[in-house]
């Protein structure tokens, strides 16, 4: 008797299955100690300048805990055996392509300059069949348990979709809903941002200043980031802005969107960073340093945004 495709699968996920819990690396060992110089960098990267992580008591910032583990362009030869006859698995059933999905990470204590990073990881699981736009595969779990001079020091969980691309010319593909009824997806308004859509729709850009040390902060959070003072209130800012930096998407289109178009992170007179459209000159015209003015866009009849005009000269 033939088995069916459902069945075929079944025993194909069985045997992935066979791989969790089994190592995907073993004492590895990050190619340097937590430095000082490294934090620099990925401070500046991120625009994050707490206290926290300069002077002699500096601590790295915890969302570096996986550059601490990673093998460079010459990788680690601490990766086990049973990941990479897994991943083969995945090949041989047709499933070559791979995308990034998500992470999850777990801080124990934090890391300080000094420390030497190890690590142990373990594949956590591997899922059944799933259909995606991208194709059809399987999500591959790991989780890094990572030390600091031998002390638990957080856990990272990383996942994969190793998957068989979608074969886009067996069918057309079906037709975009009308632009004039697609409508922008709705922001989240919650009880620690609305006074910021409050001031959209008043046509004012309102930033959050803690009462206690006067930074300014943006996005709007519930305290802040420089003394933890929960007491705050606004200013507002005078529109003017340049382009920190940007991307231009082109794919995938969404409804209610006309790609190609640039989304930039703006800088504004104020020192604080948001993003926004850049509108007012072509998204191939769109340059880092380029000044901006605020400007605010009605998009459907109970939406406005705050957007970015630039000029070309």
């Amino acid at each position: 008797m033939t088995a069916t495709a459902d069945e075929e699968a079944a025993r194909f996920h069985e045997l992935l299955k066979a791989f969790e819990g089994r190592p995907a690396a073993i004492a590895g060992r990050a190619k340097d100690p937590v430095n000082e110089p490294m934090i620099r960098h990925w401070c500046e990267a991120m625009g994050d300048t707490s206290p926290a992580y300069t002077g002699p008591d500096a601590i790295a910032p915890p969302t570096m805990l996986q550059a601490w583990t990673m093998g460079g362009l010459s990788g680690h030869s601490d990766r086990s055996c049973a990941y990479d006859q897994l991943l083969a698995l995945l090949d041989g059933a047709g499933c070559t392509s791979v995308v990034a999905t998500d992470c999850e990470q777990e801080y124990l204590r934090p890391l300080r300059p000094g420390d030497a990073v190890t690590f142990d990881a373990v594949i956590e699981s591997v899922s059944a069949r799933k259909t995606t736009k991208l194709g059809t595969g399987h999500f591959v779990t790991t989780r890094m348990d990572v030390r600091a001079n031998g002390e638990p020091a957080g856990t990272h969980r990383f996942r994969i979709l190793k998957y068989r691309p979608a074969d886009t010319t067996a069918q057309p593909a079906r037709p975009l809903p009308p632009k004039q009824a697609a409508r922008r997806p709705r922001p989240v308004i919650n009880r620690d941002n609305h006074g910021f859509w409050e001031g959209v729709r008043a046509h004012r850009l309102l930033i959050q200043r803690c009462s206690s040390c006067a930074t300014l902060r943006f996005p709007w959070l519930p305290g802040c980031n420089a003394c933890a003072s929960p007491e705050w209130d606004t200013v507002e800012a005078c529109g003017a802005g340049t382009v920190f930096s940007y991307v231009v998407m082109h794919h995938p289109p969404f409804p209610a969107f006309d790609p190609p178009y640039a989304v930039a992170l703006v800088e504004l007179a104020e020192g604080v960073r948001m993003i926004g459209n850049i509108t007012g000159v072509p998204y191939d015209k769109v340059r880092i340093g380029m000044p901006v003015r605020l400007e605010f866009l009605r998009v459907d009849e109970d939406l406005e945004l705050p957007v970015f005009r630039g000029s070309e000269g």
